[in-house]
């Protein structure tokens, strides 16, 4: 069995699907998460709608974006988004929050500059837990002004009066560079990178402890989560040539090399060596998105019935 302390997510790609969630919630898997962008090149949905569907279409398991592009939103529409869907699910939301920046037409087509991305996630970041807390906020900040703003979430019909998270569902930072991992020492309720190798996921477990120890924050209860890509097949090479095909064209043609580096692909045996590797370096909620464009669930269903039960938490971090 695996240490009660390592999670397995899962990606709902392409699009969120009511059969496939409910084949996946009968699978040891913990967590579902979709993301989205405004604006994409190509057809494909946007993060809080993909959210909705995930929240109404799963009972048990976690819902969450990865992720939501924060400086694209009014911070007081995503809370209010956000808190409703948390309630409705029962208090079973995580926010994964990012800067995004790849497609810099979403930005001007919304009126926001590019370059304010992040301190505009910064600040939204702070509204948002403002605003979760209950209490009328006031707020002057360099892009946002509230004036006893009070946010009431929705009580569903009998769920009681406080169905979701006290104080609002934990935002999760993504990223790869240390401006996100600042971001997440400082204001954020976990990390969940992208596109890393373990040997980088490290680097950013020890950035992050230095950056919040430097502020003078107790990072008890921080989520240690990675979000990567991914194929395990009974057929290694099936697999490997997935991640390939899927990748390859998505991210510029990277060199297989780089592939191998961060995106796991093989057997439920090399797969499960591999993501051994970010549990080491300290991640304990892994995120598995199926790089392939057909049987995801297939993916999925490997991930969590042949890998999951091969990690463990290394002793001395236990």
């Amino acid at each position: 069995m695996p240490d009660e302390s390592l999670l397995l997510g899962a990606a709902a790609l392409p699009e969120p699907d009511r059969a496939w969630l409910a084949a996946v919630e009968r699978l040891p898997v913990a967590s579902v998460w979709q993301g989205g962008h405004v604006l994409p090149r190509q057809a494909s949905g946007e993060a809080v709608t993909r959210l909705a569907l995930l929240t109404a279409w799963t009972e048990r398991v976690r819902v969450g974006t990865a992720t939501l592009m924060l400086p694209l939103y009014h911070p007081v529409l995503a809370a209010k988004q956000l808190a409703d869907l948390d309630a409705w699910s029962g208090g079973r939301l995580a926010v994964g929050v990012g800067v995004g920046g790849e497609f810099p037409h979403e930005f001007e087509a919304l009126g926001i500059p590019v370059g304010e991305r992040g301190a505009r996630t910064d600040e939204a970041m702070t509204v948002l837990r403002a605003l979760w807390s209950g209490e009328p906020v006031t707020h002057r900040g360099r892009f946002f002004d509230l004036d006893k703003a009070e946010l009431h979430p929705v009580a569903p019909p009998g769920a009681g009066p406080s169905p979701g998270h006290p104080g609002g569902p934990p935002l999760l930072v993504s990223g790869r560079k240390e401006p996100a991992m600042r971001r997440a020492a400082r204001l954020g309720d976990g990390w969940m990178p992208y596109l890393m190798s373990p040997e980088a996921y490290a680097r950013s477990v020890r950035t992050i402890r230095d950056e919040a120890a430097a502020a003078g924050r107790d990072l008890a209860g921080f989520e240690w989560t990675v979000y990567m890509y991914c194929s395990v097949r009974s057929d290694g090479d099936r697999a490997r040539e997935e991640v390939a095909r899927f990748l390859g064209g998505a991210y510029g043609g990277k060199p297989d090399a780089m592939l191998r580096r961060i995106a796991p692909a093989g057997t439920p045996e090399e797969v499960a060596a591999r993501i051994q590797e970010y549990v080491d370096a300290g991640a304990r909620h892994v995120i598995i998105s199926p790089a392939a464009h057909e049987d995801t669930l297939g993916i999925v269903r490997l991930a969590a019935e042949e890998v999951l039960p091969r990690l463990s938490v290394p002793s001395e971090k236990r």
